[in-house]
C-alpha cells in the first residue's frame, strides 16, 4: 500500500511543480498582456475621438482586453477549484516569486 501512496504524492507533487512553474506565470502574464490591450484600446478610443474607424478599433481593443482578463480570472478560478478538490496547494498570486506578500508590507515611512 506504500507504493500506491507514494505515486499518488509524486504525482501531487508533479502536478503542484508544474501549475506553479508553468501555469500561474503564464496566467499573471496572460492577464497583464489583456490590461495592456485594454488601457491601450481606451488610449486609442480616446485619442481617436474624431476619427470613426479609429474609435471603432479602440473599442474593438477595449472589448478584447475585457475578454482576455474574464478569461484569465475564470481560468485561475477553474484551477484553484481543480486544485482544491483534488489536494493540490494552489498559490495565492499575490505570494508567487519572492515569497513576498506585497500586500502585508509596512508603507507607513519611517517611524
Amino acid at each position: 500500500m506504500t507504493a500506491y501512496a507514494s505515486a499518488g504524492d509524486t504525482a501531487r507533487s508533479f502536478v503542484m511543480a508544474i501549475s506553479d512553474a508553468i501555469l500561474y506565470p503564464l496566467i499573471v502574464l496572460m492577464l497583464v498582456v489583456a490590461v495592456i490591450i485594454f488601457l491601450y484600446g481606451g488610449l486609442e478610443y480616446v485619442l481617436g475621438a474624431g476619427n470613426d474607424a479609429a474609435r471603432e478599433k479602440g473599442q474593438k481593443h477595449l472589448l478584447w482586453g475585457i475578454i482576455g482578463l474574464v478569461i484569465m480570472v475564470s481560468a485561475y478560478g477553474i484551477l484553484r477549484i481543480a486544485g482544491n478538490i483534488v489536494g493540490v496547494d494552489v498559490p495565492d498570486p499575490v505570494e508567487t516569486g519572492s515569497g513576498v506578500n506585497y500586500l502585508d508590507l509596512d508603507y507607513s515611512g519611517p517611524q
